[in-house]
């Protein structure tokens, strides 16, 4: 879907949570690393702080990251550009590479408020089980919740 299509209708609510998905440009697995996931891990940590965002549950995968984030001050689309935009320049600074580390687009979803966060949490950090890359959820090091 184009990005143009993506943003239409796109509303950024103050105190909502939204379900977050970005991909790694061209779905490259750069976080099949655990040097370039954890440096990820932490951009979360400073994304937070520098945007008064709260990630309320989250999964990274090696190519694609899910979170469930909920904002005050700034709005959906500064929060996520925030995130990807240092993360991609630690990650290629790292890599010793440059160029495009995500896609441009995201996709974003409000959820509603009769719907069950909790489930919606364990879905999301139960990606890699459903993408077979670990036994058991505890196995895998680039997730947290804080509902779980």
């Amino acid at each position: 879907m184009p990005w143009a299509d993506l943003k239409k209708g796109r509303v950024s609510l103050n105190g909502h949570i939204y379900f977050i998905t970005f991909n790694t440009f061209n779905r490259i697995p750069y976080f099949d690393s655990f040097s370039t996931a954890a440096k990820f891990c932490r951009q979360i940590q400073i994304n937070e702080n520098t945007t008064d965002a709260q990630w309320l549950t989250w999964v990274l995968m090696p190519d694609h990251f899910h979170g469930l984030v909920q904002f005050n001050n700034q709005s959906l689309n500064q929060v996520v550009s925030d995130l990807k935009g240092r993360s991609a320049f630690l990650i290629n600074q790292h890599l010793a590479r440059t160029g495009q580390l995500w896609q441009k687009q995201y996709f974003e979803r409000a959820v509603r408020k009769d719907e069950n966060i909790k489930s919606i949490a364990r879905y999301i950090v139960a990606n890699p089980l459903r993408k077979k890359l670990v036994d058991d959820v505890k196995s895998y090091p680039y997730w947290d919740s804080k509902y779980l």
